[in-house]
């Protein structure tokens, strides 16, 4: 897959590294040329010094061969402005983080195909350690709509030995929650569940769920007590 990141600050960088690592064809713009240098010296990948808002920059990165474009530079205008020239330029996904609220209709209106809030991440993530000290939130889903979280499971948890058709059918659990795997630690072993498996202590589940279910699937999982156990 081919796909320009636009802008290499700590994020950038970050996930240029992991890109390359999974062998996608990646070029990443920068308007600091020590910066590129650095880039290129330990990723080997392809860097170009300039603004992204350039759209000569642009099509000097293959951008109209893309298959991704990563809007990731320090202002919403400049990520905005890049944006609809990588429409222009016919990149099918274009991705963009957005740091202040108020640009979210512009971006949608630019084409941005998946717009990543990075207020809405830290404040999640900063509640969920709140209130939620035990689940983990692994991956956002379709622009932040939906998440997959982690549930380890402690020994005194109601849950274990039930399975998992048995806990979805359980009143007290969301059914908007869906069980997409569990690790059971007693044998070190992933597997993808169906209705027949079963909990263990110290399992961790893995849960695909909007964040205001994730609560009650929480209580329900780890709670020593609930009614309708069978």
């Amino acid at each position: 897959m081919r796909i320009i990141v636009a802008g290499a600050g700590v994020t950038g960088y970050q996930l240029l590294k992991m890109l390359v690592a999974k062998k996608h064809d990646v070029v990443i713009i920068d308007v600091d040329r020590e910066v590129c240098e650095e880039v290129y010296a330990e990723t080997g990948a392809m860097t170009i010094h300039g603004s992204a808002t350039d759209v000569r920059i642009l099509k000097k990165a293959g951008m109209d061969r893309s298959d991704v474009v990563l809007c990731l530079v320090r202002e919403d205008s400049d990520n905005l402005a890049i944006a609809v020239l990588a429409k222009s330029l016919g990149v099918p996904s274009i991705i963009a983080l957005l740091r202040k609220p108020e640009y979210e209709p512009a971006y949608k209106s630019a084409g941005v195909t998946t717009i990543i809030s990075l207020t809405d991440l830290l404040l999640h993530q900063l509640m969920m350690e709140i209130e939620q000290p035990n689940v983990k939130s692994i991956m956002p889903l379709g622009g932040g709509k939906a998440e997959i979280y982690a549930v380890e499971i402690p020994p005194e948890a109601k849950s274990i030995s039930m399975t998992v058709r048995e806990i979805t059918e359980q009143p007290g659990f969301p059914k908007e929650c869906v069980f997409v795997g569990i690790y059971h630690q007693d044998s070190d072993i992933f597997c993808i569940p169906r209705g027949d498996h079963d909990l263990r202590e110290w399992d961790t589940v893995f849960l695909v769920s909007n964040r205001q279910y994730i609560k009650p699937a929480t209580d329900f999982l780890r709670g020593s007590d609930f009614t309708g156990k069978r």
